[in-house]
């Protein structure tokens, strides 16, 4: 067995060869009830969804997340996922596209190449950006943000881009790209923040070393720094993708509430929490308040999924990077 089997086996049995202490019982017990009520919790919160979905569960069954139709009238109700499903899909992959690579640049400014006079200052603005509240974000997307886009941005784009269905002739403000581009700033300070903390990780040795063969700067990082914390900033990418995909109040605010599925991004569209934040409470049935909870439960298993993705990926580009170094 070699020493660093040994260590991993040391660290994985933490109390094999010592004395047992009423403190470590503590820590122990205290850090696994703690690991269990996690668990417990998101079990209590998908039990309380199945249930809450029952009735648009057993009306519609699967055939629910391909039905393009939202439909609340009594006399002939028919309810369907596909178009929020295609929104969410949309509006979260548009953003982390435009967020990752301007987050990646911010990290490597702050960490490589900032003066150390004005890092600190950035530093502090990007992450306030994280915590400004979803609310008002919206709020300034609507009001400053969506008239912009749709004057200035959009029939430029079409005018380049309109070649592609995607970039099709401007339409109201409130569109789908006004929602990408609110939860790319979103999602901005997330994944800007993580790849910062793991690029000034990378061991100074390994970058002075490839600076001192004659690298230049760009060189180090390209060669160096990206590849040692590619599995941290694939993570860090989930992480924000996860945050578009549960943001409901910004979105609602910008998308412009559209019930159809519409390639041209300059559209209405809707996603799973928008939806959310605009019906539930105004719900006129039990199958429509059913439906949204069904909707809801999907997006907590969209939201699994993700997570669950994020670790496959980190641990399967770990294990490379380990058998890389031996």
């Amino acid at each position: 067995m070699s020493a660093l089997d040994t260590t991993a086996g040391a660290a994985r049995r933490p109390f094999q060869g010592r004395r047992t202490r009423l403190g470590d019982l503590l820590l122990q017990g205290t850090a696994g009830l703690a690991a269990a009520g996690a668990v417990v919790l998101v079990g209590l919160i998908a039990w309380k969804l199945v249930e809450g979905a029952k009735l648009s569960l057993s009306t519609f069954g699967l055939g629910f997340l391909s039905t393009v139709a939202w439909d609340p009238n009594p006399a002939h109700a028919k309810f369907g996922a596909a178009i929020f499903l295609y929104g969410t899909v949309v509006t979260s992959l548009g953003a982390l596209v435009l967020a990752t690579p301007l987050a990646i640049g911010i990290a490597l400014f702050l960490s490589e190449l900032a003066p150390r006079a004005i890092r600190a200052p950035v530093t502090a603005l990007v992450e306030t950006l994280a915590a400004i509240p979803s609310v008002v974000i919206g709020l300034w997307g609507i009001i400053v943000l969506a008239p912009v886009l749709a004057d200035d941005v959009e029939p430029r784009l079409h005018s380049v881009l309109g070649f592609i269905p995607l970039f099709g002739p401007p339409g109201v403000g409130e569109n789908l790209f006004a929602a990408i581009v609110v939860l790319t700033m979103m999602i901005l300070p997330i994944v800007s923040s993580i790849s910062r903390e793991l690029f000034l990780g990378v061991p100074v040795e390994l970058k002075e070393a490839a600076l001192g063969l004659g690298t230049t700067r760009w060189e180090m990082v390209r060669g160096v720094v990206l590849p040692y914390a590619r599995g941290g900033v694939a993570a860090a990418m989930i992480l924000g993708l996860g945050r578009a995909v549960g943001e409901a109040v910004a979105v609602a605010l910008v998308v412009g509430s559209g019930f159809g599925i519409d390639v041209n991004l300059f559209n209405p569209g809707n996603t799973i929490g928008a939806t959310l934040a605009n019906n539930y409470q105004g719900a006129s049935s039990g199958l429509e308040l059913s439906s949204l909870v069904y909707l809801a439960l999907i997006l907590l298993v969209f939201s699994l999924l993700v997570n669950v993705i994020a670790q496959l990926i980190v641990r399967r580009i770990s294990r490379r990077q380990g058998v890389a170094a031996r």
